[in-house]
């Protein structure tokens, strides 16, 4: 935290866990059991990992955001769980880290593995100073994306602070190309432009040379084709005038 403070960066802390909270079922990767699953947790364990966030960090205002869960399901063979469950359950959530001093701006992720955010329209939060999260990988719909980006999730930003907390791509046929990270450029100018044009926020994932979608090609920091692409696009934002 102090490096990233000496350096004027921000830190998102991500309980990064996939799968059904409620239910107690969560994704499995290739040879994994649930004992051996490294998204496997409680909904104890949750709440007692964001007690001791709140209590470490609560008045750090290095770190900006607390992304409650990483990607929610409720299918996928992980077991059904309501809308109105998940929302009781994360409004508990955010009461406790409250309670613990906790200052940061809470990150609320919809279901579909993060992307889906069209409860919200009926039935936001009862939470003050969140935001709400999608991760619109390429694949999710098909092109042309946009109006089905604002029907999904795009909607919540005219009234509701909202953030793409993961977003990428995999060209075709390079490592790490799966269902839902394919797509390339095309789809990188196209999620930036709904990005500027909205006001939403978003993050290139994943600063790390093995976890696809990667930015780097090696720990020399050599990045990819999704690694060039979206430092530019930062760099691009960056040198933009303010009123643009």
């Amino acid at each position: 935290m102090q490096w990233a403070a000496e350096r004027n960066l921000y830190v998102v802390i991500d309980w990064h866990s996939m799968g059904n909270l409620p239910r107690g079922k969560f994704w499995l990767q290739a040879n994994e059991t649930p004992e051996t699953c490294n998204y496997t947790t409680t909904r104890e364990e949750t709440f007692a990992f964001w007690r001791i966030i709140a209590q470490r960090y609560g008045t750090n205002r290095t770190v900006a955001f607390y992304e409650l869960f990483n990607e929610p399901v409720n299918n996928s063979g992980l077991g059904e769980c309501s809308w109105a469950e998940w929302k009781t359950l994360l409004e508990e959530l955010i009461v406790e880290i409250r309670a613990y001093g906790g200052q940061g701006i809470p990150l609320v992720a919809g279901f579909n593995w993060a992307y889906d955010l069209k409860p919200v329209a009926e039935a936001p939060l009862n939470a003050t100073n969140i935001a709400y999260v999608s991760h619109p990988y390429p694949m999710k719909v098909k092109p042309p994306w946009e109006a089905k980006w604002t029907s999904d999730w795009g909607f919540v930003a005219e009234k509701y602070p909202l953030v793409l907390s993961e977003i990428g791509f995999v060209p075709s046929g390079e490592p790490g190309g799966h269902d839902p990270v394919i797509g390339d450029e095309t789809y990188g100018e196209a999620i930036t432009r709904y990005c500027r044009e909205r006001g939403i926020s978003y993050f290139a994932w994943c600063f790390d040379p093995v976890w696809p979608p990667a930015l780097l090609k090696d720990w020399n920091y050599t990045p990819t084709r999704q690694g060039e692409f979206w430092k530019k696009a930062m760099q691009d934002e960056n040198s933009a005038p303010a009123n643009r």
